[in-house]
């Protein structure tokens, strides 16, 4: 599909996920967006609500979601509650080329984790079972071609590419694993809360979601492991950091470790493997994922680390990337390797 013309629908446009789908859109080579919507804010121009995009979309008005109008696109991107999702995708998978939801509708390979973790009962056991997860770093042969693709969220793309490889290699145990994240507020979305309100996120570090936080049956499904995971806000727009300590196993050692994160992503177009620790300003707008890794003998612990833009990588760049897949084009299409530094 390589030069094609690609009519994309956003449903869900006006959120901060929405927006960044509308910035990478712009400046993708294949995408042209056609529908735009955004309930909440509909008869709303977009530069208004995000003047970063006025030269792009200078006429953008999000409207309402009609179903007619974004069948038979190529591509429907769907930044809606998780739900909303459930509900909305049967109606479009088949009508459109391919669906990527970036909600958590269709992460999870098992439907009784559901009701524990999000607080639903799956109705969509059939599309369930067809959705390919989102990550081209392991799934890229099953998203060729797919019709239905569940974006993974931000903390577990992060955790994911800096365990699963010292997992698949036997390098680290799988069991007792620590996962600490350090998310920007846009996690918390646009919506003002107590949450992401300045006087309480300025100058503040907040740890949340804890021992169950709904990310957790996400990370152990494709890391292969179990863990604890927690989460913490911190004052910064945009960005995402994952520090995780795994105790090694036998046999393990400070050149395995790193030999086998390069051997993994060798050949990644937005993988880098680093030999000094991450940092988040270094992927700041990017598509790319910074990993490395150490081994403590002392204490017989590897701490694996990755950056990336939580609304990159984490969520927007990589359902573009998938989406690129799932097409057939180019899968660095409208995305950026290098981050807005200094």
């Amino acid at each position: 599909m390589a030069g094609a013309h690609v009519k994309v629908g956003i449903v869900g446009a006006s959120g901060y996920t929405g927006a960044e789908l509308l910035r990478l859109a712009a400046q993708h080579p294949d995408f042209e967006v056609v529908v735009a919507t955004g309930d909440s804010m509909a008869g709303r121009r977009a530069a208004d609500l995000y003047p970063s995009l006025e030269v792009a979309y200078p006429g953008l008005v999000f409207s309402e979601f009609i179903p007619e109008e974004v069948h038979d696109l190529d591509l429907v991107f769907l930044g809606l509650p998780h739900g909303a999702s459930m509900e909305l995708a049967p109606s479009l998978v088949g009508t459109v080329g391919c669906v990527v939801d970036l909600s958590a509708a269709f992460r999870l390979q098992d439907p009784a984790a559901y009701p524990t973790f999000y607080g639903f009962e799956h109705t969509q056991l059939d599309l369930l079972e067809q959705a390919v997860f989102g990550l081209p770093e392991l799934h890229r042969a099953e998203l060729k071609g797919a019709r239905l693709v569940a974006t993974p969220g931000c903390h577990v793309t992060a955790a994911v590419l800096a365990l699963r490889p010292l997992v698949a290699a036997g390098l680290v145990e799988s069991t007792g694993i620590v996962v600490n994240t350090l998310t920007g507020i846009t996690g918390a979305g646009r919506a003002p809360t107590d949450t992401n309100v300045f006087t309480n996120i300025d100058s503040n570090a907040i740890p949340y979601g804890l021992i169950s936080h709904r990310h957790t049956p996400e990370m152990e499904q494709e890391i292969g492991a179990t863990l604890i995971f927690t989460p913490h806000l911190v004052p910064m727009s945009r960005g995402l950091l994952a520090t995780c300590a795994a105790p090694a196993a036998a046999g393990c050692s400070e050149d395995s470790v790193i030999d086998a994160l390069r051997s993994f992503y060798a050949d990644e177009p937005f993988v880098a493997v680093l030999d000094a620790p991450p940092a988040t300003k270094s992927v700041l707008g990017s598509n790319a994922a910074h990993v490395s890794a150490r081994y403590d003998e002392r204490t017989n612990t590897v701490i694996a680390m990755c950056a990336i833009d939580n609304l990159t990588k984490g969520a927007s760049g990589g359902a573009v990337q998938a989406a690129n897949v799932a097409l057939g084009l180019d899968e660095t299409a409208g995305l950026s390797t290098i981050g807005l530094a200094p």
